[in-house]
């Protein structure tokens, strides 16, 4: 449509007020934005500010000439426009950005998952200016409009945030639909029935047929300790060993091994308890066994995170002794990252190892962590006093056939980036051949880039019962990955996110929502972390953790409660988050995870009231959270009881013997059919797509559904979750083949119950299994409160449900925290401790030299300007907080660097205690804004 078609002008004014309730847009929102024109001039005031900075004599162009006239001389410069879709204040959808254009032309489209309470939807439109963002207008869509599903294709005028008309009377054109998703027949049946099912659409990698998976319960599973659990067809459940497995991959290995993970720990011993006749070479460590296939001629190609206690000195000398053979590199995203406070993902992605033989790819998504003394098999035995090591538990599995070659592009598209930007150094200890180029390897099979693949590499028939189909999935952008087109068209077409300056990989997420809206009977998860949803949060609800799993979950209870159908969802989460309980960092998790709580039972409360049902049934017949602890009964030498230590906390846990199980698990079953897995954390730093780098895979076996079977399915998923059941329960009930019944639920609850009273008992109390009931009590209007008596943990402290603090809100969606190997004396002074912030710039303020810099969680810094550079990169000195009272525990900072429309800033630390300047991580290209 031309850009000077006459449409009468409209007012926004019945817009804001015709809808004052919010309702919930649940299904997908089909928005097409098309163009927009008259766009005023939001330039001018930046080119005075880059004046300033050339004066100054701090600045150097931005982005190389400016377009010139027919007559030579440069035009003037205008807005760098780009439009934000936002939902109850989430973005959940962005426009690439046109540079100096009144009258741009986007032509994108989007199709959006939603699952949002909102009044109105916004159509932000914005300048991508020289520092930051800066508002142009909005257009407000009223929801009552477009829950009706009818679409709205117009020219709107765009209006200041007041309400009133911007000049010259800027307009947008857009298209927006609502599809609700109980109209989606992609949610009707599951996985569904027969060959027409093509897996979780729009995403990068599509459903792989002819696969194998084998998943896996902790490292390792001793022999006859978990019960005999029968599948269908007479098979039974084979309970495998992960670690012991992955020593026999390397062995086996003839041509590559490839790794990509958070850290690698060469003094492991992969097996202690051997369940099957090991090779030679099996009996060694980690990095032995790696030296050993690299003197074989086999390529050991290393990817691993560069923060200075991910890896050790043994790895460096390791790849200087292979001369070649064994290649590292660490990601330039992540260099020289120090961290005492800011929460970071403790696997950025498990351990990827692939090993080629004749015809078959083997993938193991597992994860070799760099504890020694921890306890990974499903005994979970508590450790001997003053051990640093604690219990664990995770979830792992490998994937055969062409799904591991999908893995296997993503390693290389991530190998590749690193390379690039190590290329750019004037050393390098490696060649740019560290890949081995399997097109020019006759006899290795590779399949085809059709979605069914070729089938020369499949390791199943269609017809075998053990089948299986996989689907692989990544958070993961531009900045991270080669391969990614630069044109938004391309980008769209293999189902890419499309930002500012990025193109984003979020299936994880996608999968993660389509899963649970296909879910047909119940859902079981295990999760180190669960946060999310906070636009309905009871409270901070911008606090930017916008991912839709924790509201998708309570809205399939509400719509299963409205069609009078049972379901059921259990969650298991580790009672802490992995750092020290009573610190600030841990409490505000802490305390946005009781947020997401709280927001899931008070909708669940809220349609039993509805439905005439909440005398009759609880919030927790439907939904219930679980962790995992151990007891043991107090030993016999009284010696070991008479042990002394300086750890108040560590004393009580010797004392009562007693401590919880770390659940470092990603992973979620839906209705004993489907299961993803993988490294992402159910928080918005794992599922946002450009926060972190994750990987995940999801897979079925189509013979063992609901809908082939028109029952209960009894395949490898079944028997996975019963495994697990048993572990966690000690025992295998009738009940547990039915996760779904009231009954069923009722019987974990209680002996969940059982077992947290019997931790917390002040005797010691026998625990059966190690499920224990999250300690919270939720009342029947969905009230969530700490168990009375019990507000903070057993022996260590710290709040249950946590409390908010004023430290960044990074904190909230973070993977976890890591704190570096310090002095004493470093980790006493609090204050002393580095701090990350991203946030929006609100607004800068330049007076002279002086800049003030003031973000939208109202902090407010101020400093002196020491330069500008082509990339918009800032940086301030001599930088203070400028309302000290609401920021009390922040000292004066050194520095301040500005990206884009990132801010990081340091604190200064005391004299004599030297302390590493933080470095951008962002995942952003050099010039992404």
């Amino acid at each position: 449509m031309s850009t000077e078609t006459n449409v009468p002008r409209k007012t926004q004014s019945t817009a804001t007020q015709s809808s004052k309730e919010s309702v919930f847009l649940h299904g997908e929102l089909d928005i097409w934005i098309l163009e927009a024109k008259s766009l005023p001039n939001m330039d001018l005031a930046s080119e005075n500010m880059r004046k300033c900075f050339t004066m100054c004599g701090s600045y150097s162009p931005l982005c190389g000439h400016r377009p010139m006239t027919h007559s030579g001389k440069h035009s003037i410069i205008t807005s760098d426009p780009y439009v934000s879709v936002c939902l109850a204040g989430a973005t959940v959808a962005q426009t690439r950005v046109i540079a100096n254009c009144e009258n741009p032309l986007w032509d994108e489209h989007f199709c959006v998952p939603v699952a949002h309470p909102v009044a109105k939807v916004e159509f932000h439109v914005k300048d991508n200016d020289f520092l930051g963002a800066q508002l142009i207008g909005v257009v407000e869509i009223p929801a009552e409009k477009i829950i009706s599903g009818n679409t709205i294709n117009d020219w709107f005028p765009i209006m200041c945030t007041s309400g009133t008309c911007l000049k010259p009377y800027p307009e947008l054109h857009f298209s927006i639909q609502f599809k609700p998703v109980e109209d989606n027949p992609l949610y009707k049946d599951g996985v569904g029935d027969g060959p027409e099912y093509k897996g979780v659409p729009n995403t990068y990698f599509p459903l792989r047929k002819g696969g194998s998976v084998t998943l896996y319960q902790d490292a390792h599973v001793p022999d006859a300790v978990l019960p005999k659990i029968s599948l269908d067809d007479g098979k039974v459940f084979q309970h495998s060993s992960c670690w012991e497995d992955i020593c026999h991959a390397i062995l086996e290995a003839h041509n590559l091994i490839y790794i990509v993970g958070w850290s690698v720990y060469h003094r492991v011993k992969l097996v202690r308890e051997p369940t099957k006749p090991l090779p030679a070479g099996g009996e060694l460590t980690l990095g032995e066994l790696l030296k050993y296939k690299s003197e074989e001629g086999v390529r050991v190609v290393m990817l691993i995170w560069d923060d200075k206690t991910s890896h050790d000195t043994f790895c460096l000398k390791m790849a200087r002794w292979c001369h070649g053979k064994l290649m590292m590199k660490k990601p330039r995203n992540f260099s020289n990252i120090l961290v005492s406070i800011a929460c970071l993902h403790l696997v950025m992605q498990a351990i990827n190892l692939a090993f080629l033989s004749s015809r078959l790819w083997e993938l193991f998504l597992a994860t070799i962590r760099n504890f020694l003394k921890m306890i990974f098999t499903i005994l979970h035995f508590l450790l001997i006093p003053k051990t640093q090591g604690k219990p664990w538990h995770d979830l792992h599995c490998k994937i055969e056939g062409p799904a591991a070659y999908d893995i296997l592009t993503n390693f290389e598209q991530r190998w590749k980036k690193a390379t690039k930007w190590r290329r750019i150094k004037k050393v390098t200890r490696w060649h740019d051949d560290a890949l081995i180029k399997l097109e020019r390897i006759s006899w290795i099979l590779t399949p085809s880039s059709s979605p069914d693949g070729d089938k020369i590499v499949h390791v199943t028939d269609e017809g075998d019962p053990e089948n299986w189909h996989v689907q692989v999935f990544r958070s993961i952008d531009s900045g991270s990955v080669t391969g990614f087109p630069k044109s938004t068209q391309e980008a769209v077409a293999q189902n890419l996110v499309c930002g500012k300056n990025l193109k984003v990989d979020k299936s994880i997420h996608t999968a993660y929502v389509k899963a649970i809206r296909s879910a047909q009977h119940f859902i079981y998860i295990e999760n180190q972390y669960f946060l999310g949803s906070s636009y309905y949060w009871p409270s901070y609800k911008n606090a930017g953790a916008d991912n839709l799993v924790p509201m998708e979950l309570a809205l399939k209870i509400a719509g299963k409660i409205r069609a009078n159908e049972r379901f059921s969802v259990y969650i298991v989460i580790p009672m802490w988050p992995e750092g020290v309980p009573t610190s600030a960092p841990v409490q505000e998790i802490l305390y946005w995870q009781g947020q997401t709580m709280a927001m899931m039972y008070r909708i669940i409360a809220n349609e039993l009231e509805k439905a005439g049902l909440a005398h009759k049934y609880h919030p927790q017949d439907y939904l219930n959270f679980y962790c995992l602890g151990k007891r043991e009964n107090s030993p016999h030498n009284s010696s070991e009881m008479n042990q002394q230590t300086e750890n108040r906390s560590l004393a009580a846990a010797q004392k009562f013997r007693r401590f919880m199980i770390y659940v470092h698990a990603k992973g979620m079953i839906v209705d004993d059919e489907y299961v993803i897995m993988g490294s992402a954390n159910i928080n918005q730093r794992s599922l946002d797509g450009s926060r972190d780098t994750e990987i995940a895979m999801g897979a079925y076996q189509p013979t063992h559904t609901w809908a082939r079977k028109n029952s209960h399915p009894h395949g490898q998923v079944y028997g996975y979750r019963m495994s697990l059941w048993a572990e966690h329960l000690g025992i295998l009930e009738k009940a547990f083949d039915e996760p779904q019944n009231l009954e069923c639920m009722k019987l974990v609850n209680r002996t969940s119950r059982k077992n947290w009273k019997a931790y917390v008992s002040e005797e010691s109390k026998e625990m059966r299994g190690n499920l224990m009931q999250y300690p919270i009590q939720v009342s029947r209007s969905g009230k969530v409160s700490a168990i009375q008596g019990h507000e903070t943990f057993p022996d260590v402290g710290g709040k249950v449900l946590g409390a908010s603090t004023n430290l960044p809100d990074s904190t909230l969606d973070s993977g976890s925290f890591r704190t570096p190997k310090s002095s004493a004396r470093q980790n006493k002074l609090s204050t002393e401790k580095l701090e990350q912030s991203r946030k929006t710039i609100e607004l800068i303020r330049l007076n002279g030299k002086e800049v003030t810099v003031e973000l939208k969680n109202d902090l407010a810094l101020r400093g002196t300007l020491h330069s500008v550079d082509q990339y918009l990169n800032i940086k301030l000195e001599n930088t203070r907080v400028v309302d000290q009272d609401k920021y009390p525990h922040m000292l004066s900072v050194r520095n301040c660097f500005i990206r884009g429309s990132v801010v990081r800033y340091v604190q200064l630390p005391p004299e004599g205690v030297d302390v590493d300047l933080l470095h951008d991580a962002t995942r952003r290209e050099a010039r992404g804004g």
